[in-house]
């Protein structure tokens, strides 16, 4: 059993912290409140005792007056009370540990009366206290100081059951983990959760309990073993199965109506945690079929530690996250770019908070803006940079095609360029899947990017360029999950583009973990391509999200077929067909050999995009484009007449 969570719980209280005259507001009782309490308790049994005694054999106190006894028994209790620290704990959370400190306490107290009694005796022939009275007084005080604290966790928790909606849950998995997470659940703040009992894969558990709550076997007859209970969920515990046989138990317990939650680790919850809070209704995301990651971070360390860092678009949903994953390598500086305020904001704060002792730079800016961009490299000697920012949302850039040059085309030309004027180290720029054989103008424009970024590294040599290709990445800004999630919090319908349409997903922070391991591997030029794994059907994407928030598809929530829309293609791809892919010593990072040019000739198209990006004819800007990129051609856009031109 791990302690430390019980005893983190009760360690943050402070002596004499003022608390609310309002129950439903008392987070706790002062230190102060519960040694008064415990000091009145035991002046109440010393009385309790010596009526009790005094009924047997009377008239057998000659030496002490009844106060003077009363205020010697309270300073030897008091002493100890002192020394065990009694009243630290939190009384609605006492646990074994807490009682046997009282119980210490109270014989440590006893003892010393008694060593004193004789010492006495042997020294004046005549006895204080008899041992009678003492052995009374132990029994008293401590059943006196045991019922206080039983009462006071009794009440809360029947008080905080009041107006409480609870669900009845088994926990999945019989081992040390699921064991802590029953007792933590037993001792919470609220009844959220009421547990019923363990399923267990093992035969041997089948007859036994553990902690009052029988042990469910996984087999066939589980459902039915289980139906008097009316079970509402399962907390998935058991941090030993795989992802696949995770997704066969969810699938199991989502067709038979249950809600499926996940558990932390009991050693994982701080002192402040509330583990009602800390389990979570399982996400999507908790499902993907991926194996973790394993980093080479002597490497990362090495080109990150005491450096001067500028990440680019690192308020959106990749760039903040590489910026927290890269304070873990103690940079002498982070600067955090980008232009839109709020979410600027908000990553300042969090950030900050949870690294105090890293120095940030928090950049209000815009990549369109070379002159600014400029500033920024003269006053600071940046040694990596991690381009980030770009526009992504496909069907809205596609209405957009000039916005999509300046930003994603223009923009990473501004960095690239003052990246070689001053002498930057590496340069690591995130593209995308959908630079692949581009069906849309955003893919088009990130894949002329990255063939400007290849043709420079030809011309430099003391910049590192290298380029990161991955796909969608699950909770990022303009990701599916988020919108699907949105539309089952609305009620319906879900839409879905295609009922073929597939996607490959990989999770923010691993994405983020991969881009900052071929920062390490890059020789200059190199396209990496992370593995994406399975790829995932789509419509089954939208019927497990809705399934996993207790509805059913199509009778609860429609899934509503829309077409796909403009630029989509129904197949997203890593590499052209022309390309092949090299190993690398990373399972999971390969190396896109692909055709570069030549810089000038990038370097001429791109100054003829960008004169033709002043003025406001999408179709010329577009049809340059393509010029610049030939394997660029448009799907369910208006841009197709192009392609046939």
């Amino acid at each position: 059993m791990k302690w430390n969570y019980f005893k983190k719980r009760s360690a943050n209280v402070l002596w004499g912290e003022k608390s609310s005259l309002s129950f439903k507001n008392l987070n706790y009782l002062p230190r102060w409140v519960i040694l008064t309490i415990d000091l009145t308790i035991v002046l109440i049994s010393f009385l309790l005792s010596f009526a009790i005694i005094n009924r047997i054999t009377p008239n057998f106190y000659h030496v002490l007056t009844l106060e003077q006894q009363g205020l010697t028994i309270g300073l030897s209790y008091l002493m100890f009370f002192f020394i065990f620290s009694t009243y630290s704990g939190l009384i609605r959370h006492s646990t074994f540990v807490d009682l046997f400190k009282v119980a210490v306490a109270c014989s440590s107290s006893i003892l010393l009366l008694l060593i004193i009694n004789y010492l006495y005796y042997f020294t004046f022939h005549s006895k204080i206290y008899l041992v009678p009275f003492l052995l009374v007084d132990l029994m008293v005080t401590f059943t006196l100081l045991f019922a206080f604290r039983f009462t006071v966790k009794g009440f809360y928790k029947l008080f905080s059951t009041i107006n409480t909606e609870s669900i009845n849950v088994l926990i999945w998995g019989v081992n040390d983990n699921s064991i802590a997470l029953a007792e933590a659940i037993s001792i919470s703040d609220n009844a959220k959760y009421n547990l019923k009992g363990f399923i267990s894969s093992s035969k041997r558990m089948g007859r036994i309990k553990i902690q009052g709550k029988s042990v469910f076997k996984n087999d066939d007859e589980l459902y039915e073993n289980i139906a008097p209970l009316k079970i509402g969920g399962v907390i998935i515990a058991d941090n030993t199965i795989s992802r696949k046989e995770k997704n066969k138990i969810v699938d199991s317990l989502l067709a038979k109506g249950l809600k499926v939650f996940n558990a932390p680790k009991i050693d994982e919850l701080d002192g402040s945690s509330n583990v009602n809070e800390s389990i979570k209704k399982i996400q999507i995301e908790d499902l993907l079929e991926r194996n973790p990651i394993r980093l080479s971070d002597d490497k990362i360390n090495e080109y990150l530690r005491g450096k001067t860092i500028l990440v680019t678009g690192g308020a959106g949903s990749i760039g903040s996250e590489i910026v927290r994953q890269i304070s873990n390598y103690k940079p002498k500086k982070i600067l955090v770019l980008d232009q839109a305020e709020s979410p600027l904001y908000h990553v300042e704060i969090e950030v900050k908070k949870a690294f105090p002792e890293q120095e940030y730079d928090f950049l209000l800016a815009d990549v369109r803006e070379h002159h600014r961009l400029e500033s920024i490299f003269q006053k600071n000697d940046i040694s990596v940079v991690f381009h980030a920012a770009a526009y992504k949302h496909v069907p809205l850039i596609e209405h957009n095609p000039k916005e999509a040059i300046n930003v994603n085309v223009l923009g990473t030309t501004h960095l690239a360029n003052l990246a070689v004027k001053y002498e930057v180290s590496k340069f690591v720029m995130v593209s995308t899947d959908k630079a692949v054989n581009p069906t849309n103008v955003m893919g088009a424009s990130k894949r002329c990017a990255e063939m400007y970024v290849q043709s420079l590294q030809k011309e430099n040599h003391k910049t590192t360029f290298i380029t990161t290709r991955f796909g969608n990445v699950l909770g990022s800004n303009g990701s599916v999950i988020p919108f699907f999630k949105k539309q089952i919090e609305e009620g319906g319908p879900v839409t879905v583009t295609h009922k073929d349409i597939i996607r490959f997903f990989m999770t923010i922070p691993e994405a983020c973990q991969l881009v900052l391991q071929a920062g390490t591997m890059g020789k200059g030029g190199e396209i990496f391509v992370f593995d994406m794994g399975k790829p995932v059907k789509i419509m089954n994407l939208a019927e497990r999200m809705i399934r996993l928030s207790g509805f059913e598809p199509n009778v609860d929530i429609e899934i509503k077929v829309i077409g796909l829309r403009p630029g989509e293609k129904l197949y997203e791809e890593l590499l052209t067909d022309e390309s092949t892919t090299l190993p690398t010593h990373h399972e999971k990072i390969m190396v896109a050999t692909v055709d570069s040019y030549p810089y000038t000739d990038i370097h001429n198209n791109i100054e003829d995009l960008k004169k033709l990006t002043l003025g406001c004819n999408d179709e010329s800007i577009v049809s340059k484009l393509k010029e610049i990129v030939p394997e660029f051609k448009s799907n369910n856009s208006i841009f197709e007449a192009l392609d046939k031109n």
